[in-house]
Order: C-alpha cells, then structure tokens, then sequence
C-alpha cells in the first residue's frame, strides 16, 4: 500500500509525460497532496476547477438515473491531457485522482493503465 505522497511520486515517475498530480478532496475541492513538475501551474487551482467538473459529472449521472461509477473522465487541450479519476475504494469515497501530461509526451492508453494500478495501492 502507498501513502498519497508516493502515489503522486510513482505518477510522476512512471507515467511519461507526466507534469502534474494531486489528490483531491471533492466535496471541499481541496487539494490534499501535490507534486508537481515541468510545466509549473497551480495545482490548487487546478483541483478547486476540476472538483467542479467531478461534481457536474455526478450530478448528471444523478438525473439521468445512470447507476454506473466514473471510471475517468478526460479532458485534451492542444498540448496536455487532464485525467481526473475519482477513488472506488471505501477509505478513498469523496476523492479523485488529478493528472496533467504533455501531449506529445505521453501515451495515453498507458497513463491510464498506470493511474488505475496507482489508485490500487493507494492507502487513505
């Protein structure tokens, strides 16, 4: 099992194109942990807009009567990926997963294989 640090680590370590992590708490969209690398912008920022998204997410899913969970949800800009994926995991209930590549680095297939063996052994 990997505390919230050593998720955010392992994510920038393995997962290529990485440029930024957190862990996000959507119900207060604080961000409770974060690493962040080449690229440089704000990720408290980053995760208050993105708990915004989480929320709008669910709340459709809600009216639509859709009993499904979020796996991931995606959102490509000209140059980055943005991979929001909120924890399954009883001890993870209320928080997502935020990852931000470098389009031209990353391959995105792979990135979300490893955010899901990430989430795995995350301890919360």
């Amino acid at each position: 099992m990997t505390d919230a640090a050593g998720a955010l680590k392992q994510a920038m370590t393995v997962i290529e194109g990485a440029i930024g992590a957190a862990l996000v708490d959507y119900n207060s969209g604080m961000a409770l942990a974060t690493l962040d690398g080449p690229g440089g912008f704000d990720l408290n920022v980053a995760a208050a807009g993105n708990t915004d998204v989480v929320r709008a997410k669910m709340r459709t899913m809600d009216m639509l009567g859709l009993g499904d969970g979020i796996e991931d949800i995606l959102i490509t800009l000209s140059s980055q990926y943005h991979l929001i994926r909120p924890l399954t995991g009883r001890s993870g209930k209320g928080l997502f997963l935020y990852l931000a590549l470098d389009k031209g680095r990353a391959n995105l297939a792979m990135a979300r294989h490893q955010l899901t063996k990430i989430e795995a052994d995350l301890e919360v």
